[in-house]
This record gives structure tokens, C-alpha cells and sequence, in this order.
């Protein structure tokens, strides 16, 4: 049986190995780094200390189903993300609980940690509104999936250790007016069940459009920050402090904001909040935006309270020019690329035009940002497109490369790798924003295209027409 049927037909939790003739089961792997690390949090299946890649397809027609999507795993090795030892998963795959449903998103939003404690990162998943996780075996991978019990519209997700008793927990945005978050409280049990529960009112009327966790003050125990929009106009976010009983009831105004991320890129053991600003505060104007980061450095007294920064294009070393429309930010990732301790910053620009004329429109770009004892800053900046010297494909219009990122050490050799998604990306000429996914290695001196991985879902046996490979990766 083909990976293809494998998404279609039903038959879930199989893998193609590398020089294998035909399927056999999977591989998957471990721990959680604290949210204040410069290392990105590892995603590791199959307990082989490679660091594996999801990437999320949202709007995939599943059997016949638009919008049912479904996510994919590259497992990592001595080489990297590995394009023939990997998983595809659906609602429509054996052993997932539910039925593929239109918009129903499988994949969209994701989150991997060592939910049950076993040694080895499993994987929650958001789709069909509830939230359900793939479990991962050592030596064998994600093998068996369960629905998470007391959710029932799961719209965002964020893992983290919110109590400081080293298990993890996951908050889960709900949509729900005036309820739009609930925490679930580990350690899991395989049936589905928390330790306990908490409901969490943002003081908000709709739930959160993001969801991000990490160690912003510096107490060993990670934070929550939530970002908030009504109709066309952004609202503040919400810095909610982790302490011994939970996150806290009431939560801190920090700026308005369209995506974040947390990582200690001074290195001084706080969290730092990296975010997208709002232009104005108007969620319409963002796509015509240039895009500026806001750098709300992390203290005790939270995001911002005693050190903030901007970046944009023009920012001294930052590749590029403020154009209108470059969205710079769209899409942020942390890690630590270079080895250096230091967490760094990887900016989406899905906007960004390379060349002139109609053919370089939108076709996306993503700007490396390093951090340093100066926090993060233009020097050391790189540029990468798909017209980047190694970089596979072509600059094309309407890509967006850049518009969805991940890190990583798929490799294992120290240095967080870069997931990037383009889901404009086209197959054949019958498979428009089939979307595709760039896995760029880290070295000493930042990313480099020398052994960079791609592929689309043509080489994973996935379906490929509109169905936007790269639009996701873990948060």
C-alpha cells in the first residue's frame, strides 16, 4: 500500500522507510527544551534524537471534503528531514479518531511534547473542532491517536510547562465568547484525559487568534501570551504568568499583535516576546503592510517591562527595504541556528517581490535574524528566496515563501535547522498552491543551503491541487 493510500483510504500510522520496498510502521522521538532555551523545543517521534518536521496542509480536500486538510511528518536524520521516512495523517487516516469534515483544518495548528511522560514527543493536533494527539513509540514512531476528552472546538494550540512540575500542558483557544481558552493540565494519560482543567477567560469577546508559550520571567516555568482581533481591528494581547498552581486568573495588556514567538535572544535567562505589530490597529491594513518587529524583552515583571526594540527592512543589517505589502513577520520561528547558545530569530516576509515585473510578486522571502549579548539585532542578518544561491526551485509569483516556518535540529548536530513553507508553490499544471516545504540546514555561521531538503506533496504521496503544504508548522 502507497502513502497515498495511506491519507485516502484509511490506513493511518504507516511510514515509508528509506530503501524500504514497501510501508512499514514509523519512527518518532523526545524531550521538551524550557521555553527560555535557545534551542527550539525538539519534535522527536521516534526517540532517535533527530528532531522531525511537521508541516501542516489546512485546506487539502481529504475524500472529497474541501478544506478537511492533513499534516505531514519528515522524520530527521544524519541528513537532515528525511523525505522517505515520513507520515501522513488526516481525519480520514486508520485509527484517527473522527470523519473528514469540510473546513474542518487537520492539521492547522500543532504542538509536541512528551505529553505522557514515556520518554518520546508526541504530537496534539487541532481538527474537526476538538483536539486530538498522535502518541509516539520509541524505535517506532506516532502509532496510535486518541481524541483529548472536554474540548470540542479547539481553533489554536500551545504546549508548555504552565505549573512548573515538569510535565507539559496545553492550552487550547476555543472560540468561545467570553471562554475562548482552556488549559489542560498534564501529566496525559492515553485515553485522552488531563490531570485537570482550567478555563481561563482573556477578557476578550472572541477566543485567540494565536497562542504562545516560553519562560518570559525567567522563573522556570513557562508563560502564556494570547494575541486578540475583532472584525477589522486588533486587540491588545495578554501576557498570562505560569506559577506553581497554573496560569494566572488575571492576565497583563502587552501590545497589540498578529504573531509572536518567545526566546532568550540575549541569552540573560528570560524569555524575550518577539511580535508583528498591528499597522494602526487595523487587522485589514496587515497584508498591505511592510511589517515591523516589536522586541518586548523578557524581565520578573514580564514582556517589555524594562527593554522593548523595533526591526523592520530598514533597520541597520536587516536585508531589504520597507516595501508596502512585504508583510516582514507574517511568519516568525526561534531557535538557535549557530550553535552559539543564543536564540535567533527566523522572519517570514511571504510578501517580499523578487525582481521586477509580474513574475517576482509575492514571491516571498525569509530574513535570519541572530541573537546576541546585545539582544537581536541586523548584524549577521541573511536573506534567503528561492533565488538564493543552493536554494532548489525557482522565484515564481504568488509563492510566498516564507509565509509558514518551523525549527529544528533535524540533523542532530547542535544547530536548529529552518523549516520555511511556500503555499503558493505549484506542481504540475494541474496542481495550483499544491505548496511545498524547504528545510535549510544550520552551521556556525547561521543558515546555509549547503544539504537543504525540499519537497512538495507530490514526493510525499500527497494530495497535491490547493491543498497548501507549509502553511503550518509546530508552534
Amino acid at each position: 500500500m502507497g502513502v497515498t493510500a495511506v491519507l485516502l483510504a484509511g490506513s493511518a500510522f504507516v511510514a515509508v522507510q528509506a530503501n524500504a520496498g514497501t510501508p512499514a510502521k514509523s519512527t518518532a522521538g523526545a524531550a521538551a527544551i524550557s521555553g527560555k532555551a535557545a534551542a527550539a523545543p525538539k519534535a522527536d517521534f521516534d526517540g532517535d534524537g533527530y528532531a522531525d518536521t511537521v508541516s501542516g496542509a489546512p485546506r487539502a480536500t481529504v475524500a472529497g471534503q474541501q478544506y478537511a486538510g492533513y499534516l505531514t511528518v519528515a522524520y530527521g536524520s544524519a541528513k537532515g528531514a528525511s523525505t522517505t521516512h515520513r507520515q501522513l495523517f488526516s481525519a480520514n487516516s486508520a485509527g484517527v479518531p473522527g470523519d473528514p469534515e469540510p473546513y474542518g483544518n487537520f492539521g492547522r495548528n500543532t504542538a509536541a511534547r512528551d505529553f505522557d511522560g514515556d520518554g518520546v514527543s508526541d504530537l496534539a493536533v487541532t481538527g474537526n473542532k476538538g483536539v486530538i494527539v498522535l502518541w509516539g513509540e520509541k524505535g517506532k514512531g506516532l502509532t496510535s491517536a486518541t481524541q483529548m476528552s472536554g474540548v470540542t472546538n479547539a481553533t489554536r494550540l500551545a504546549a508548555g510547562d504552565f505549573d512548573g512540575d515538569k510535565k507539559p500542558d496545553l492550552a487550547v483557544g476555543t472560540g468561545d465568547f467570553d471562554q475562548g481558552l482552556k488549559v489542560l493540565y498534564g501529566g496525559f494519560t492515553r485515553d485522552g484525559k488531563a490531570a485537570r482543567t482550567d478555563d481561563r477567560p482573556t477578557g476578550h469577546e472572541f477566543g485567540p487568534t494565536t497562542l504562545t508559550a516560553g519562560d518570559i520571567t525567567g522563573d522556570g516555568i513557562d508563560d502564556l501570551v494570547t494575541t486578540h482581533a475583532f472584525e477589522e481591528m486588533s486587540e491588545s494581547s495578554e501576557f498570562f504568568k505560569g506559577g506553581k498552581d497554573g496560569l494566572a486568573d488575571k492576565p497583563q495588556h502587552v501590545t497589540d499583535a498578529e504573531t509572536a514567538v518567545i526566546a532568550d535572544v540575549n541569552k540573560d535567562g528570560f524569555g524575550d516576546l518577539v511580535i508583528r505589530t498591528v499597522p494602526g490597529g487595523v487587522v485589514e491594513d496587515l497584508p498591505h503592510d511592510h511589517g515591523t518587529l516589536k522586541v518586548l524583552y523578557g524581565s520578573a515583571e514580564g514582556p517589555g517591562a524594562k527593554r522593548t526594540a523595533k526591526l523592520d527592512q530598514n533597520s541597520a543589517g536587516v536585508p531589504g527595504v520597507n516595501e508596502d505589502g512585504d508583510e516582514f513577520g507574517k511568519a516568525l520561528a526561534a531557535g538557535d541556528v549557530n550553535g552559539d547558545g543564543y536564540a535567533d530569530i527566523a522572519v517570514g516576509v511571504p510578501g517580499e517581490d523578487v525582481g521586477s515585473g509580474a513574475g517576482g510578486k509575492d514571491t516571498g522571502a525569509v530574513v535570519q535574524l541572530l541573537g546576541g549579548k546585545d539582544g537581536l539585532t541586523g548584524t549577521g542578518a541573511k536573506n534567503w528566496d528561492q533565488g538564493s544561491p543552493g536554494v532548489p526551485g525557482a522565484v515564481e509569483a504568488g509563492d510566498r515563501f516564507g509565509a509558514g516556518l518551523g525549527m529544528g535540529d533535524t540533523d542532530k548536530d547542535g544547530r536548529d535547522d529552518l523549516a520555511v513553507g511556500a503555499p503558493g508553490e505549484d506542481g504540475d499544471s494541474t496542481a495550483v498552491d499544491a505548496g511545498a516545504v524547504w528545510v535549510l540546514r544550520g552551521a556556525s555561521g547561521g543558515l546555509t543551503a549547503e544539504g537543504v531538503v525540499s519537497y512538495g506533496p507530490k514526493t510525499l504521496g500527497a494530495p497535491e491541487s490547493g491543498s497548501q503544504l507549509g502553511s503550518s508548522f509546530l508552534r
